[in-house]
């Protein structure tokens, strides 16, 4: 029995967990409406007999729900340490107040604590264990970075609250014995008064309820202010070092909870990558797209101020979801220029291959109705066929293709300015379109180009098979182009429909 009742508390795996979780939640909404009522409806209406009966049944059951909790929770040191009746006893003690006091343990507590009647103030703090919902925030909980890191940097908070209690204390002590011993400060009748003063001149408040009147109490009241502009540079100093890490992770849950989907993201970023982060953003097919940098550190000031930027390893499974990448509709893997080429089509096949085997296990990949295309850029074309086989639709030989028309404007001088205006985002483009009705099909190559050219303006090049996906370029006239080709064509802007 007292397996199962713990199995309910701390395995997540087991229905009864889950069972027991349903029934807290219920009753926190319950609870949050009750102190709904007693904030906005009359006070004769709140403080009747059936809502502070049913109030009360709810905080009573979050008691023993805690109670429980902690009784079942089995502190790892029992299976760790090999002790005898009475150090066990003591662990039993220890871990168990330990666990108690943990920030989300504490939260509990303090809603409870409304049941005694001095303190039902406190009810309004069940709103905190709302943070503990976690489908709100479905990758992590904001709340709990904020406590961890709190928790593994507590030397030091603990070290900043010893310095402000050592001044308050003493400070307070000190102007006590001063003024208001002898009753001079009419403001000072006991020690709790003088700790009260302290703490308002440490932290810079300056209520001005109290002041010292004496000569000596001001002098006491100099040193506390000089000592409160150091206590505060130290908890600024903390607190800006210490939740970088929270804040992070803040901004990485916020764009998984956008809605934005079809997004591109751009794995890596150097030196390098501006050029291609400055045609993104030129690109006029892209339209209201959102463009997202996925790369490792912080944003660099290169990075154009339309693009999102979100720091992680794309080669790692574990940091794929920051960018939503289930909701993408495209991924652009860029090689790094600051490596030899070998170091980095390795990068670049292994980051495609993860991605690949990560969105063959998310839930959501099924129902895409187009699945997610990878565009890799290769610097060695020995690599192009690895890319392939690693999950790349498109492999972009960039250095092969530099060289190339490097090559060609020697032999055809005038070529490399056509290509580039072609390759480029202004003028005119090549793409690849469906047939929208406005030639007959099918048809001879011949006919369609024709009627292509005088009905849209456009240039058709080339046919895109259906079956292989492969282009033919410049095709004989007598080329027959049925309604399932892909019609590849020079224009100014898209004009037909997306193949």
């Amino acid at each position: 029995m007292r397996n199962a009742v713990a199995r309910a508390f701390h395995d997540e795996g087991t229905p009864a967990y889950r069972v027991l979780h349903s029934i807290i939640w219920a009753l926190v909404a319950a609870s949050v409406g009750l102190v709904s009522i007693d904030i906005w409806l009359p006070q004769e209406f709140s403080e009747s007999r059936p809502l502070r009966v049913l109030d009360f049944a709810i905080l009573a059951f979050f008691a023993v729900e805690l109670v429980l909790r902690v009784v079942t929770y089995r502190p790892p040191a029992l299976d760790f340490w090999d002790r005898g009746y009475f150090g066990r006893a003591s662990v039993h003690v220890m871990e168990r107040l330990r666990y108690l006091f943990t920030p989300m343990m504490l939260i509990d507590l303090v809603t409870v604590l409304a049941l005694v009647p001095a303190l039902r103030g406190l009810r309004v703090l069940r709103l905190l264990r709302l943070f503990k919902v976690r489908d709100w925030f479905r990758h992590t909980n904001p709340l709990q970075g904020v406590l961890r890191a709190f928790h593994e940097n507590r030397l030091l908070y603990f070290s900043a609250y010893g310095l402000l209690a050592a001044g308050t204390v003493l400070g307070g002590l000190t102007i006590y014995l001063i003024e208001g011993v002898d009753g001079s400060n009419g403001g000072i009748d006991s020690i709790v008064d003088g700790m009260w003063w302290a703490i308002v001149t440490l932290t810079t408040v300056g209520f001005g309820d109290i002041a010292p009147v004496s000569g000596l109490g001001r002098v006491v009241a100099a040193f506390l202010m000089v000592e409160g502009m150091f206590v505060l540079a130290l908890f600024a100093g903390i607190v800006g070092t210490t939740l970088m890490g929270a804040v992070g992770s803040m901004r990485e849950e916020q764009f998984r909870m956008t809605g934005y989907t079809d997004h591109v993201v751009i794995c890596g970023h150097d030196a390098g990558t501006r050029m291609l982060l400055d045609a993104l953003v030129r690109e006029p097919l892209f339209g209201d797209r959102e463009i997202l940098v996925f790369a490792p550190g912080d944003r660099p000031r290169d990075v154009p101020a339309e693009l999102t930027w979100v720091s992680g390893d794309p080669t790692k499974e574990s940091e794929l979801g920051k960018v939503k990448l289930t909701h993408a509709g495209a991924v652009i893997v860029a090689g790094k220029r600051d490596t030899t080429p070998q170091s980095a089509d390795a990068l670049t096949l292994l980051t495609v291959f993860t991605i690949r085997s990560w969105m063959g296990r998310q839930p959501e990949t099924p129902s895409r109705r187009e699945p997610l295309y990878i565009v890799a850029e290769i610097l060695d074309e020995e690599n192009v066929g690895h890319a392939k086989t690693a999950g790349a639709d498109e492999v972009i030989e960039s250095t092969r293709l530099g060289f190339s028309l490097l090559a060609h404007a020697i032999a055809m001088p005038g070529t490399a300015e056509a290509v580039a205006e072609l390759a480029g985002v202004d003028g005119h483009s090549v793409y690849v379109g469906r047939p929208n009705g406005s030639v007959d099909l099918p048809a001879p190559f011949e006919d369609v180009a024709r009627g292509l050219k005088q009905q849209l303006g456009v240039m058709l090049i080339g046919v895109r098979s259906s079956k292989t996906g492969h282009d033919e370029l410049n095709p004989p006239d007598s080329r027959e182009v049925t309604k399932e080709c892909g019609l590849v064509y020079i224009a100014e802007a898209k004009t037909l429909p997306r193949w």
